[in-house]
């Protein structure tokens, strides 16, 4: 079975020494793929310099993390401009997040908003960040429908009303990861009615550990975990689970 990690902070310091060693048992576990998205440019080179060590198995993204928005946001833009030559895959990870802060919203919403323009211009998908912060990203996606927009909602836990609401505004898959196995997780009912060619799987490495390494630092090799919930939630094999969420990933991320 092949399986592709969509969204993994391998270059986190949480593996600091440790990023190849990582890489290697994500391939040994069957994940011969992983996409890498973006922070800020306190760890953008290192993103950079990890992917250029694995090429043909880690790919790079660029964007600016609603979280790193803040009095600076534009200069913080700005620096993604000296980046554009490089080979990225998708722009992400942005979106919007309500729950650390909410002193900066505005800039965040703005910040959003030029980042999927510019993933309009690139023709490139996107990859959101949505926390506590529904209703502001379905308003700015319906202002940019006309941007023809795609991409993935990175760590979904909304309803599936929100679901095929959001299926409205453009081309979405939802990015599934460790929640998925953590007891009382409304996402493993809700999954049951999402159809499995619109779900990728994720781990947002290091963080979001499934069980049963819950607890621990989260890597890449942990996919077979989630993709074993989701085939359980779902009733299908490993296989297809496998194949399927494989060719969707291949097919957003042009991998």
């Amino acid at each position: 079975m092949e399986f592709i990690d969509t969204h993994a902070h391998l270059y986190d310091e949480a593996f600091n020494g440790e990023e190849d060693s990582a890489v290697t048992r994500a391939i040994e576990a069957g994940v011969h793929k992983m996409i890498l998205p973006d922070i800020d440019s306190e760890t953008r080179e290192d993103m950079f310099d990890l992917a250029s060590r694995h090429t043909g198995i880690l790919f790079p993204c660029l964007g600016l993390h609603p979280t790193s928005v803040g009095a600076d946001w534009e200069n913080r833009l700005a620096e993604l401009e000296s980046f554009k030559d490089r080979k990225i895959y998708a722009i992400g990870e942005i979106g919007i997040d309500c729950y650390w802060s909410r002193e900066f919203i505005e800039q965040q919403q703005n910040a959003f908003r030029l980042q999927l323009e510019m993933a309009s211009r690139m023709s490139l998908p996107v990859i959101i960040h949505s926390r506590d912060a529904t209703d502001l990203i379905i308003k700015t996606l319906k202002d940019c429908r006309h941007l023809d927009l795609k991409g993935v909602f990175h760590a979904f836990s909304g309803s599936i009303e929100t679901y095929h609401e959001i299926q409205k505004l453009g081309d979405w898959y939802i990015g599934i990861g460790g929640v998925l196995t953590y007891k009382k997780a409304s996402i493993a009912e809700t999954v049951k009615e999402i159809p499995i060619e619109r779900i990728v799987l994720e781990t947002d490495s290091p963080y979001l550990t499934p069980v049963p390494h819950r607890g621990k630092r989260n890597e890449s090799s942990y996919i077979p975990h989630i993709a074993q919930k989701l085939a359980q939630q779902l009733g299908k094999d490993m296989d297809e689970v496998a194949a399927v969420t494989t060719r969707n990933a291949k097919n957003l991320f042009g991998i």
